[in-house]
């Protein structure tokens, strides 16, 4: 093994290990290895969409790494597909602090649709953040393909669940 510098800068040493991951699609294959074998569902729990990330969301990202990672390692294909949770008080309250609204009466009186749509409107607003942040955490997801607990096609799936 060749010595260790006593001078790295990290944030050089950073910014090179994510140029090469993505020079190289080193997530991308990472995501795909072992795409026949059998598979180990491993489910994550997607954030909030209406914030950035924090300690709170890091710490156990980690760890939502290194489970999908060690059944990758032991042969199976782990799907690391990235959600948002868009659902709920911490979007309505998001949107309604955004547009100066306090309570039911008043989201009616602006518009139950209008508003609706604005808070759909919000889900992606801090997107780019989060895949930058998560990516230099050294977490591989896959972001191109994510879900949104929003989308129709995740609430049949739900539904079907239940129904079974």
């Amino acid at each position: 093994m060749k010595p260790v510098k006593s001078d790295v800068h990290f944030p050089t040493l950073e910014a090179n290990i994510l140029k090469h991951w993505k020079d190289h699609g080193i997530i991308r294959k990472g995501l795909d290895a072992n795409a026949e074998k059998e598979p180990f569902v491993f489910y994550d729990g997607p954030p909030f969409a209406t914030g950035l990330p924090h300690y709170g969301h890091l710490l156990p990202g980690t760890l939502k790494d290194i489970v999908p990672r060690y059944w990758v390692m032991k042969g199976k294909h782990v799907e690391r597909r990235w959600g948002w949770d868009c659902h709920g008080l911490p979007v309505e309250f998001e949107m309604e602090k955004e547009l100066g609204l306090s309570g039911r009466p008043e989201v009616e009186a602006f518009g139950v649709a209008k508003f609706n749509e604005a808070c759909r409107g919000i889900v992606q607003r801090y997107t780019e953040e989060w895949r930058r942040i998560i990516e230099r955490t050294g977490r591989w997801v896959d972001f191109d393909n994510a879900y949104r607990t929003m989308d129709t096609s995740f609430m049949e799936s739900v539904w079907w669940v239940f129904k079974q």
